[in-house]
């Protein structure tokens, strides 16, 4: 990987650890009870200094009951917010709509039902497998991962050895979907401006989303491709990594040593995608406006995507896993 991107992981690493010292009375609020996890850019290793803070709080529960209470939960949110501000984050996105609190329960009963978009529980739990890093109170986010696999490979038990992760794999294909619709259904008939950021988050989306929901998809079916199985403690370990470290993490593996060119090229086309949207969203929203200049960006979005189908292509070699991603 190239200089920038192994700069914002050390850059993030020192910011998280400040943020780590600013929130020592939030993790008393939280003690045993509730972890906080961060999303986004953060929680992909990437963040620049023009990054927001995206964040969820999991949370222990007896009977159902969350374990922290409404009134603390008010608190280590207003706690968040201060601990941000004091360091000079930009505010969360949304203006906090999306600073939510999950229990365990929340997150694993609702998988599979038609609560589970309207609760938003379905973007908490994938984001929480996709793209997540502990802030605060690592022991429980841990149980937290572990009780939402353990929901996913509900039915490993007697299928150690032919172990298709096909719950996850069509959860984390319906998100991409979804982010794919979300963008579609909101171009028409806006403003230019609103129109041109449109077109940036489009843009972000086939870079940064793609990237996360692809390289844990690439991740599992490298795993799939030498083992001809998939276990709960490789999806544990692939929640360590970053998008970016799964995808660096392939060119480890020698059996799939035909697409390592294609792993390369992608990684340097996302480091070129990351240096280009190091800069205010307003500068790359007037990008965004200049009709021509836009399209010009899309070519290597394109090219990403193109890359990212070829990786997939012959890492899955026509297996049982490679046939589910696509039928």
């Amino acid at each position: 990987m190239g200089e920038l991107l192994n700069r914002r992981r050390s850059e993030i690493d020192t910011r998280i650890q400040q943020l780590e010292k600013e929130l020592q009375d939030a993790e008393k609020l939280a003690t045993d009870k509730a972890c906080v996890y961060m999303t986004g850019s953060f929680g992909r290793g990437e963040a620049s200094n023009y990054s927001d803070l995206d964040v969820f709080i999991g949370g222990k529960d007896n009977e159902g009951q969350p374990l922290l209470t409404r009134l603390d939960e008010i608190l280590l949110k207003a706690e968040l917010i201060k601990a941000t501000r004091r360091l000079g984050i930009t505010d969360f996105s949304g203006d906090g709509e999306y600073l939510q609190h999950y229990s365990i329960s929340q997150l694993v009963k609702t998988l599979g039902t038609p609560e589970d978009d309207a609760k938003n529980t379905f973007t908490a739990r994938l984001l929480l497998l996709l793209e997540s890093r502990s802030l605060l109170n690592a022991e429980v986010y841990e149980r937290v991962i572990d009780e939402v696999i353990g929901a996913y490979w509900r039915d490993y038990e007697g299928r150690e050895n032919e172990f298709v992760p096909a719950f996850l794999a069509n959860d984390i294909l319906r998100l991409w979907r979804t982010f794919c619709v979300n963008y579609e259904a909101r171009t028409s008939r806006e403003p230019a401006r609103q129109k041109a950021k449109r077109k940036l988050k489009n843009y972000k989306l086939k870079h940064s989303r793609l990237l996360t929901c692809y390289s844990i998809l690439v991740y599992l079916l490298a795993v799939f491709s030498e083992k001809t199985t998939v276990s709960p403690g490789d999806a544990v370990e692939m929640t360590r990594l970053t998008p970016t470290r799964r995808i660096e993490w392939v060119l480890g593996q020698g059996h799939c040593s035909r697409a390592h060119s294609k792993v390369r090229d992608l990684l340097a086309s996302y480091e070129d995608f990351l240096t280009s949207t190091e800069a205010p969203e307003e500068t790359l929203i007037e990008r965004f406006l200049d009709r021509e200049q836009a399209q010009r960006e899309f070519k290597p979005a394109n090219q990403l995507g193109n890359l990212m189908f070829d990786i997939v292509e012959i890492i899955g070699q026509r297996n049982r896993f490679h046939r589910l991603l696509v039928v």
